[in-house]
């Protein structure tokens, strides 16, 4: 079997609940990816994170992979992929092991051991554990490390993050990929992924909340000493925002969304007061004035809700006092403006809008630094972790292209059937081409830690599997 390269073309798919993303990139000799090519097409089937409908999803799935395809010229054949939704929730727990020798040097076996003992703690039904994260180890009661191999001792004792899910959730994830074609070389859970794609070594030392604002769920992950300490995923993101502009401004779905991306501000005191924003009136009506105050006043109450919930989260993990880096925010959801501020009043933290900018490398085609793709790049972090640690025979699997020749991708889109809306809106929005703020007195506004995860759901689809190898 020929040798492998070093830098293999790695595709990560983000099945979000307003996009799908498919990314087709190669790392170069500094560990930064390029891009080569993305698809990125609205997402029809998925709601709060979860798979919804099978068909629209594997649809938009198809036909992201079609146009990834066709602007990178790779054919692609299988995708790391991410897991999210309300059903993601996480438990600490702890495991004593005690050593046949105390003479021996404690060997990966052991922790090996140790976390397989934690995929028998009891469960709710339906639920199965999605990954075992070691935390910290003690060797006979002495002081704490995250790596005991090759100490000695007769007592292990060791602090496990335990992340659980919805089998169906994943499974579901898994037949549409299937479907479309593809295979899953691997499944991560997506805080992790925009963790690794977004936060800094020295913030994931110092102490770091991670606020993943979504489509349909925020995900929160906290980290402390370069270890994963606390998740969670609080069913209220992007999507709740806009559905509350459209009852708000009375307005249609486009409309909303629109608004918020282009004007939205997540506190009201520092829009003009009698600034006006002007819109397109539906079928031909008269144009329709919003106030900018008013707005930012609807995305300003979820968004303090939403921000309420993270300090919540942020205190069960007991580690309020601890967090010396603060908050760092990503996600389509974080460009709101003046969010960094809000985000700094709620939790009393500081706080920053985190971008994979410092992952992605120079020379793409388009500027792929912005928060919305820090699930996907990470995706792609996360995927070359993985072919790492596989041996040449699953590379073989889900790398064919490595060891057997292999013709150029024709340029074809695959076509797809187009995704029908299960409910329809009698009437067209109006493009918002000509919307526009309208005053006369406007102004100028001013990889240490996941190696643990390295084995996500190898076998998690089978009954009584067993995961979670410690490297």
């Amino acid at each position: 079997m020929p040798t492998n390269p070093q830098n293999p073309i790695v595709v990560g798919l983000d099945i979000g609940t307003t996009k799908i993303a498919c990314i087709v990139a190669q790392r170069d000799q500094y560990g930064k990816v390029k891009i080569l090519g993305m698809g990125k097409v609205p997402s029809h089937g998925v709601q709060k994170g979860e798979v919804s409908n099978i068909k629209l999803t594997t649809d938009a799935i198809m036909e992201a992979v079609a146009i990834a395809q066709q602007e990178s010229g790779h054919r692609i054949t299988s995708v790391f992929v991410g897991i999210a939704g309300q059903h993601i929730s996480s438990k600490q727990s702890r495991d004593i092991y005690t050593l046949a020798n105390p003479d021996e040097e404690i060997t990966k076996e052991d922790i090996r051991m140790m976390v397989q003992n934690m995929h028998r703690i009891a469960l709710e039904p339906g639920e199965r554990i999605i990954t075992v994260l070691p935390q910290e180890f003690r060797v006979d009661n002495y002081q704490s490390t995250t790596n005991p191999v090759g100490m000695c001792g007769s007592r292990l004792e060791a602090d496990f993050h335990i992340i659980t899910g919805k089998v169906t959730a994943a499974q579901n994830i898994k037949k549409c990929v299937e479907k479309a074609g593809l295979k899953m070389a691997g499944l991560f859970l997506e805080p992790l992924a925009s963790s690794a794609a977004v936060l800094q070594p020295d913030e994931l030392e110092a102490g770091v909340v991670l606020v993943d604002i979504g489509g349909g769920t925020t995900d929160v992950a906290i980290f402390k000493n370069k270890i994963i300490r606390h998740t969670a995923v609080i069913p209220f993101a992007g999507n709740i925002i806009t559905e509350d502009i459209m009852e708000g401004c009375k307005l249609l779905k486009p409309q909303a969304e629109k608004l918020k991306t282009a004007f939205g501000s997540a506190i009201p005191d520092e829009m003009i007061e009698n600034e006006i924003i002007s819109i397109p009136g539906i079928a031909g009506r008269d144009r329709k004035e919003i106030y900018m105050r008013t707005l930012a006043s609807v995305i300003h109450a979820r968004m303090e809700e939403i921000l309420a919930l993270v300090a919540i989260e942020i205190r069960n993990s007991q580690l309020v006092n601890s967090l010396n880096a603060g908050i760092v925010i990503t996600g389509g959801g974080s460009q709101l403006k003046h969010l960094k501020q809000l985000a700094e009043f709620v939790t009393h933290l500081s706080a920053r809008i985190g971008h994979p900018a410092a992952y992605v490398g120079k020379g793409n085609k388009h500027d792929y630094s912005h928060p919305m793709f820090a699930t996907g790049i990470g995706l792609i972090l996360e995927g070359y972790k993985e072919f790492d640690s596989m041996t040449d025979e699953v590379r073989a699997e889900f790398f064919p292209e490595l060891y057997i020749a292999s013709e150029p991708v024709v340029n074809t889109p695959i076509v797809t059937e187009t995704p029908v809306q299960e409910e329809s809106t009698p009437e067209t929005a109006p493009e918002l081409d000509e919307v526009k703020p309208v005053h006369t007195d406007t102004k100028q506004q001013n990889k240490n830690l996941l190696q643990s995860v390295a084995d996500y759901f190898k076998n998690w689809f089978e009954d009584g599997a067993v995961n979670g190898d410690y490297n």
